[in-house]
């Protein structure tokens, strides 16, 4: 046998191994429960060839990945609160993998794959939606036809979930995790306010896009979107609290520009379809945001950077600006709060206190409420209630006063326009509303 045929031979005889050193490997199944849809998400070892239908009697998703095998074992899942009741796999002939998911319900389904990301490798993505005639109906919060004042909507939005952790501190804190615990403190304080009504953007451990977030605060019709962060950065000193408003020229500093990249970058995480290009235009459209609602935004960012103050140190002493895709809303006052830097050894510990977290959410709500005691919005409650008058007598202090009307000292200052305490017989005082 001549050399030439010899070498022809090994080579056509190593083809089978070669083949099925390529098949690809499904090395983990993930599944994340949110309200209106389910996530599915396969880890792959690399990309993969697959095909989507939909089946009825009984209804079920069918997903074929070709070339594929699942040598591991499917997780003991919870499908409480799930569209899916039941997941079921199979080896099938020409390699091919079949995973079928049997439904609750029907559903509108859409798979992508998406490209390694930060801890993530390759990903097979399966999100399952209610079809629009299932979801239940929006409820209208506000109301202009009653003639009745309605209260102020706070849409409270916890950054990042489901895959999307966010931040790690080096004690494996979780981002998603501490700044939800802050947003359920905060939407209790709200909801036990007068004239106030909170509205949780997101109520669970999912993967909402920051499109969607945007999306939901509006159509809550809410009058002030907050959305809370606790974001790491390369530097481990970094530290300190910070409020930014969206811009849409460049960042206001270089943690600014970092902090943006790296937030807006949680679509890319969690992963986005692109199919829908013409939304992603108007998405665009919407970044030509108002002058007067990103003033407001700056209105209330400062209120909530006077009050952050007090239980942590401040990152920045000035409202920052960055391009935040998550604060793009045209006509909703948006705001972003970096409650700390969980990159940071002292305070990743301090986030993971739940008096901690309570502090920060009790000094974000005040200066949420000193906003609104000046700024409320035409028809609401909180405009129809009218600030109370205090003429100074001899003996009158502002810690008598304030004990008196049952508000803070400092929001009697800032309400007034008072850089000290001293007080002059004869003068008005207005009592700020809180």
């Amino acid at each position: 046998m001549r050399p030439a045929q010899a070498l022809l031979l090994l080579m056509l005889s190593i083809v089978p191994f070669t083949a099925t050193a390529a098949e690809v490997q499904v090395e983990g199944v993930r599944m994340w429960p949110a309200p209106d849809h389910t996530r599915l998400v396969l880890d792959l070892s690399e990309p993969v060839d697959h095909s989507l239908f939909s089946l009825e009697g009984p209804d079920r998703v069918v997903v074929d990945l070709k070339k594929a095998r699942f040598p591991g074992t499917l997780p003991g899942f919870a499908y409480d609160g799930a569209l899916i009741k039941n997941i079921r796999y199979a080896h099938r002939e020409n390699d091919q993998l079949r995973f079928v998911l049997d439904l609750k319900s029907r559903v509108k389904p859409k798979s992508f794959v998406l490209k390694p990301q930060r801890e993530y490798g390759h990903r097979l993505v399966i999100d399952l939606h209610q079809p629009q005639s299932e979801q239940s109906a929006p409820t209208v919060t506000k109301s202009v036809n009653d003639g009745k004042p309605r209260d102020v909507v706070i849409a409270i939005d916890a950054g990042h979930g489901g895959e999307d952790p966010g931040a790690l501190g080096r004690r494996g804190t979780r981002e998603k995790d501490v700044v939800m615990a802050v947003a359920r403190k905060l939407e209790a304080m709200v909801a036990q306010a007068p004239g106030m009504k909170p509205v949780m953007i997101r109520t669970g451990d999912y993967y909402l896009s920051l499109r969607e977030r945007v999306e939901k605060a509006r159509r809550a019709q809410a009058d002030l979107f907050i959305s809370i962060h606790a974001d790491a950065f390369h530097d481990r000193r970094a530290h300190g609290s910070s409020v930014y408003v969206v811009s849409d020229g460049g960042a206001s500093s270089k943690a600014a520009r970092f902090l943006a990249e790296s937030e807006n970058s949680a679509d890319l995480i969690g992963g986005v379809s692109l199919d829908d290009k013409e939304d992603l235009l108007k998405m665009v459209l919407v970044d030509m945001v108002q002058n007067s609602t990103i003033e407001e935004s700056h209105r209330v960012a400062s209120e909530v950077l006077g009050s952050l103050k007090q239980v942590n140190r401040l990152h920045k002493r000035q409202v920052e600006q960055a391009g935040f895709r998550v604060l793009k809303a045209p006509d909703v006052p948006s705001i972003l709060v970096e409650t700390a830097f969980i990159s940071n050894p002292a305070e990743e510990r301090k986030l993971r206190s739940p008096t901690h977290q309570r502090e920060l959410a009790r000094s974000i709500f005040a200066g949420v409420k000193r906003y609104f005691a000046r700024h409320a919005p035409a028809g609401t409650v909180l405009a129809e209630r009218k600030p109370q008058r205090h003429r100074i007598d001899r003996g009158d202090t502002l810690s008598g006063i304030a004990a008196r009307y049952r508000v803070s000292v400092s929001s009697i200052k800032q309400h007034n326009g008072l850089s000290d305490n001293l007080l002059r017989v004869g003068e008005v005082l207005q009592i700020p509303v809180i």
